[in-house]
């Protein structure tokens, strides 16, 4: 039952209190994806290209956007007479259709910088990198580069090469891909090894055909294979071996992007420089 309750009036000597203002809460802003990260670590790097360099242009999701960000410098007028130097036939397609001018090697054997993604890094910068088909090529530019600066997000680092549990890949010409298979799982055998040929959509699809006309096989390990150098080695050894995707001892510099900030990886002679930035807001700018 409502009671009706009387109605009492403020007196002169009473003043009325206005109810405090509504709390606002900003609102959260969404999560960081994992391609935020990727491009934030790529404009992170483009930040060391000058006017004038050859550039060694990287394949793959997180080198793409660093492609886009230096086109979109170049148009704006900040980097002028750059020259790339693409490291696959997607990259090359992706350049030409943003207006940087490319060239190759046998004109440009020295390349000033070089900046690419990588699928796994270790403690020490040995990378594993190719999953996207391009080692190759990748490895031919980034050995010739005065600084290589990898750019990933923080779910490339492993404990060791091949810690992901996912592809080493290792490009092979085609004739006898099959023995070629064997023989690399062979040399593996304590790691648990096993390989696989590429091929495309799945299993049952075609083999995979590298931008220079190879296959490649993907090697998977269930534990650490030791010394990367010996590792790199025996397979190099092996007729019909073209080339694998460890990348040893090559990378300069690696930015990392994480949700909490970015973190600069450097080699300074045997020494390895740790810097680490924070941002309040990641979404700005990108």
């Amino acid at each position: 039952m409502a009671v009706a309750y009387p109605h009492f009036s403020l007196s002169e000597t009473q003043t009325a209190v206005s109810p405090p203002p509504p709390m606002v809460t900003p609102a959260a802003s969404p999560p960081l994806t994992q391609d935020d990260l990727k491009k934030i670590a790529a404009y992170k790097a483009v930040e060391h290209v000058r006017s004038g360099m050859v550039l060694g242009l990287g394949t793959g999701s997180t080198a793409k956007h660093a492609v886009d960000r230096i086109a979109e410098l170049m148009k704006q007028g900040k980097l002028n007479d750059i020259v790339g130097i693409a490291t696959s036939m997607k990259t090359h397609e992706q350049a030409i259709s943003l207006g940087i001018p490319l060239s190759d090697l046998d004109t440009h054997p020295v390349v000033d910088l070089a900046i690419d993604g990588a699928d796994e890094v270790d403690p020490d910068l040995n990378l594993v990198k190719g999953r996207g088909g391009s080692l190759l090529r990748e490895k031919m530019v980034e050995s010739v580069t005065k600084k290589f600066i990898v750019i990933v997000d923080e779910s490339k680092l492993v404990s060791h090469i091949g810690g992901s549990g996912l592809a080493m890949p290792v490009e092979v010409i085609p004739f006898c891909w099959n023995h070629s298979l064997s023989r690399l799982v062979a040399l593996f055998a304590d790691a648990g090894c096993v390989g696989k040929l590429r091929r495309c959509g799945g299993d049952g699809g075609e083999a995979y055909v590298s931008d220079n006309g190879n296959y490649i096989i993907d090697l998977y390990f269930e534990r650490d294979f030791g010394d990367l150098n010996e590792a790199s080695d025996k397979i190099l050894r092996l007729p019909g071996i073209v080339e694998h995707g460890m990348f040893i001892g090559l990378a300069s510099s690696v930015i990392v992007a994480g949700v909490n900030g970015v973190t600069v990886k450097t080699k300074k002679g045997s020494e390895l420089v740790v810097d680490s930035f924070s941002y309040s807001d990641l979404r700005n700018g990108f």
